[in-house]
């Protein structure tokens, strides 16, 4: 790969000085945006749609109000069959605009539109197009985790959930893949199905930061347990674990594995919906290359973080449509296609 497709970590670095995170807020306060939420919520008719990795307050009032709380791929099932023409997507941009693609007539609202994520602003969609020119025999599958423009110029876009089935599935016709951005599970994926891909330069710096000396310190005070990684994670990681899957498919490993102890490896933010999963099991947290040293995610989506409630309200009280996720018909038209086969795919 030419050196001008090779994510640059100054960019994201640039993203992340910009980022401001919520200030922390007593109980109290917390409990009266919550219900403040769940009003406007009733009057606005809205569906409050969350992802794994969002705070746990915006995880539990989507599950009170009758939302979602899911992974990307469901999140965009849910927010195309459910009955609410309006959708508040919390959650990072791609998230938004996959919403918007799919359901063009409902009203998409987000209480953050400038959480972007790492892997997005690593793979801009003219520097992808002129890629992808370079290599006109292959099948361009792209990560759910790109924005609208790079979807729109994508064949396939995939979620790390079936991001192995449809790859074997395309193997099995003989397509060559030309995949991005996620270089180490664009490596699972290649490992896993044996087919001739071409990968991309970018990496989660979540998932990133996960290292195998942390993982080995803690099996050393916990011998028993199981490790769980996401195969966004590098390949040493991966090597290494019991059970490897999306955020959806870890939490199902958790159910099924018979350890008491459970290492996880992913976005912290998945221990809400996992300590409901297995209550009885006991969740310990994969230190980040943050361990003795410094790291940028420490184990939590800086983008991510930056939903709260009460950017949730503030999303809900505007008179105008400030956080309304908007996407160009002729973009949406496009990637209308390569997400569509996403959705609709089955195993």
């Amino acid at each position: 790969m030419s050196a001008e497709y090779v994510v640059n970590k100054q960019i994201v670095k640039d993203y992340l000085d910009q980022v401001t995170l919520p200030a922390p807020i007593s109980l109290a306060e917390q409990q009266a945006l919550a219900d403040r939420a769940r009003d406007l919520l009733e009057q606005r008719k809205a569906s409050l749609v969350a992802h794994y990795y969002v705070d746990d307050s915006l995880q539990a009032l989507a599950e009170a109000t009758g939302g979602y709380v899911s992974d990307s791929l469901d999140m965009a099932r849910f927010g195309q069959d459910c009955a609410q023409q309006t959708l508040v997507v919390a959650g990072v941009s791609f998230m938004g605009e996959t919403a918007k693609i799919l359901s063009p007539e409902k009203t998409v609202l987000m209480p953050e539109l400038q959480a972007t994520c790492s892997l997005d602003i690593g793979c801009q969609a003219a520097e992808f197009q002129a890629w992808r020119a370079q290599h006109p025999d292959r099948v361009a599958v792209v990560y759910a985790n790109t924005s609208a423009a790079v979807k729109a110029c994508a064949d396939w876009v995939v979620t790390s959930s079936i991001a192995v089935d449809v790859i074997e599935h395309l193997h099995a016709q003989g397509k060559k893949i030309l995949w991005a951005p996620d270089k180490h599970l664009g490596g699972y994926v290649q490992q896993q199905t044996g087919a001739d891909m071409v990968l991309w330069d970018g990496a989660c710096i979540v998932h990133e930061e996960f290292r195998t000396r942390g993982i080995e310190d803690l099996k050393a005070l916990y011998p028993d347990a199981a490790i769980l990684v996401h195969p966004d994670s590098p390949q040493e990681m991966v090597a290494m674990a019991d059970a490897v899957g999306s955020t959806k498919q870890l939490i199902s490993a958790a159910q099924a594995l018979p350890h008491s102890h459970l290492i996880v490896a992913t976005d912290k933010g998945i221990f809400f919906k996992m300590r409901q999963a297995v209550p009885d099991k006991i969740l310990i947290e994969a230190p980040t290359r943050g361990v003795g040293g410094d790291c940028v995610s420490c184990a939590h989506c800086p983008w991510m973080a930056m939903n709260s409630l009460s950017k949730l309200v503030a999303c809900l009280e505007a008179p105008d449509n400030r956080y309304e996720v908007q996407v160009d018909e002729s973009v949406r038209q496009g990637a209308l296609r390569s997400l569509t086969r996403m959705v609709n795919f089955q195993a």
